[in-house]
């Protein structure tokens, strides 16, 4: 049978720590838990689990932490869990089963991650996420002629799912992280800035926006490839509409109109024309975004945020339409207002019915 170490990195976990490791500590062979800084009860919590407690400086750089922790892993595998990660019984089961028939050709293991009571930057439900890696990797030649080393690892997806179970969401902490980056380097790696437009889209507040604004254009001017474009236009379509920068706004979204148009600029466009009570406009964007696009950051402005849209439109409608029948106006006009209605109320009929559908999709890779 495989040995696993237990590999974290933790600051001020107090409050979830001892739920973590009670949940996996009987399946490790060995537990080492690096403290960036606490400043609470985290690192006496986890020397009751393990003698292995390590000091690193912490430096706004996650990879450096989980490097460190894994370089002092001695076992066949390393399993990386979050401090606010919980395996329930279900899924201990499945990970000692899985220990007991793990095969040495496999060097990660994926699981299903899910996140609870949260809204996250996660577009599904769950999502298989790498948890599980092989600490020495043996490299194999492959085919019988013009042969290769293989390079790709072999991976595995269980059916082991994790529950992610944040007291709160950490995304102040990671906007500062993402901005100091910037200013380091000077640019993302794709999954950094996608993470980033994600994280400003669905938890970002005014100052956050202001922030990214000097970057995103940054990024938005040096695109190197039309899904940088795009993100990068989501996010400031964003900040242009909430700022009241009109020019900038429409210069974005058309140019995204011209292209393969998303979900979230027509949402944005739905947004500007709701805000300023045209809601025949903005019904057509919101339709537009439900119906009509795809979602390439944040999944709900494809879904219930743009069918909410929808839904408060055709009621604005609606109301509008009611007060005029209820004034002296000319009989083709009155028939033409009670016609509209009919097609409201309909339309109303529809749309809280997706509504009351709609759910996020299950799963993701």
């Amino acid at each position: 049978m495989p040995t696993i170490s237990l590999c974290m990195i933790v600051k001020n976990e107090e409050a979830v720590l001892a739920r973590c490791l009670d949940s996996v500590a009987d399946l490790m062979d060995e537990m080492i838990i690096v403290d960036t800084g606490s400043t609470d009860r985290t690192k006496e919590i986890a020397s009751l689990y393990t003698g292995r407690v390590y000091d690193f400086p912490w430096g706004n750089d996650f990879s450096a932490a989980r490097n460190f922790s894994f370089s002092l892993a001695s076992m066949d595998y390393i399993y990386a869990p979050d401090a606010d990660e919980v395996l329930d019984a279900e899924n201990h089961y499945r990970f000692a089963q899985l220990k007991e028939v793990l095969l040495p050709e496999i060097e990660i293991v994926q699981m299903k991650y899910r996140t609870v009571d949260h809204d996250t930057v996660l577009n599904v439900k769950n999502e298989y996420r790498p948890k599980l890696f092989k600490r020495m990797r043996s490299f194999t030649w492959e085919d019988p002629i013009h042969e290769t080393v293989r390079t790709m690892p072999v991976v595995y997806d269980s059916d082991i799912e994790i529950l992610h179970m944040p007291q709160s969401l950490h995304s102040k902490r990671d906007f500062s992280i993402f901005i100091e980056a910037f200013r380091r380097d000077g640019a993302f790696s794709d999954k950094v800035r996608s993470m980033y437009a994600r994280e400003l889209l669905k938890n970002g507040d005014e100052k956050d926006f202001a922030d990214a604004l000097p970057i995103f254009k940054i990024l938005y001017a040096q695109a190197a490839s039309d899904d940088m474009l795009k993100e990068c236009a989501c996010v400031l379509a964003r900040i242009y509409r909430t700022q009241g920068v009109r020019d900038e706004f429409f210069k974005l979204t058309l140019k995204d109109m011209v292209s393969n148009p998303c979900s979230e600029i027509c949402y944005e466009l739905g947004q500007y024309f709701a805000a300023a009570q045209d809601y025949e406009e903005a019904s057509v964007w919101y339709y537009n975004a439900a119906y009509e696009t795809e979602s390439i950051l944040d999944v709900h402005t494809g879904g219930d945020l743009a069918l909410q849209g929808l839904i408060e439109c055709y009621e604005r409608l609606l109301e509008t339409a009611e007060m005029a029948e209820s004034t002296e106006i000319s009989e083709s006009a009155e028939m033409t207002e009670m016609g509209l209605m009919e097609q409201y109320r309909e339309a109303l009929e529809e749309y809280r019915k997706a509504l009351s559908e709609w759910e996020m999709p299950e799963e993701g890779n």
